[in-house]
C-alpha cells in the first residue's frame, strides 16, 4: 500500500506533524505500507497511490492552537466544505508551536494580543495515537509482509 501524507504551512511546524503522522502509519501497519510525507506544492500527481484523495481514503489534519489553554478555541479553519469536497473520512486540529523569529508582523501582533507565550504546545502522543487510528482504518484483513519505509518527498 502506498500513502500520501501531504502538508501546507509557512513555519515548519505542521511539516513536522506530518514526518511524524507518516513515521507512525509505517510503524502502526508494521511493513505493509510506503509512507511518502511531501510538500501540498510538490504534489503533482496522486495517482500512484492507494490513500489520499476523493476517489482515495483520506483524512485531514490542521495545526495552529498554541498556548495554555490553546487559543484560538475555536477551528483555525473552517473545513466543513473541505471535508465535503475531498470526501475526507475525518479532521482533527492538533495544538502548534510558535517561534516569533518565523512570524510576520501581522502573525506577532495576532500572537501577541493573544498573550501567547513562544513554546511547542504540539501533543506527539495524540498524533501518534491519531495517525494509529487512521493506520486501522487501512489496515487490509491480512497484513502482507514487506518492507515499510517513510519516504520523502
Amino acid at each position: 500500500m502506498k500513502i500520501l501524507v501531504a502538508a501546507a504551512g509557512r513555519h515548519g511546524g505542521t511539516w513536522e506533524i506530518a514526518e511524524e503522522i507518516g513515521r507512525a502509519l509505517v510503524s502502526e501497519l508494521r511493513g505493509s505500507a510506503v509512507v511518502r510525507v511531501a510538500r501540498a506544492e510538490d504534489v503533482t500527481t496522486v495517482e500512484e497511490f492507494d490513500a489520499v484523495l476523493r476517489t482515495m481514503k483520506v483524512w485531514l489534519f490542521s495545526s495552529g492552537p498554541v498556548g495554555t489553554p490553546p487559543k484560538p478555541a475555536e477551528d483555525p479553519v473552517d473545513v466543513t466544505r473541505l471535508m465535503t469536497l475531498s470526501g475526507a473520512r475525518g479532521h482533527v486540529v492538533f495544538p502548534g508551536r510558535i517561534d516569533r523569529s518565523l512570524l510576520r508582523f501581522g502573525e506577532r501582533a495576532v500572537v501577541t494580543a493573544l498573550r501567547v507565550e513562544d513554546g511547542d504546545y504540539r501533543d506527539w502522543p495524540a498524533v501518534r495515537a491519531w495517525a494509529g487510528e487512521v493506520a486501522a482504518a487501512l489496515k487490509p484483513a491480512r497484513t502482507r509482509e514487506v518492507s515499510g519505509h517513510v519516504e520523502r518527498g
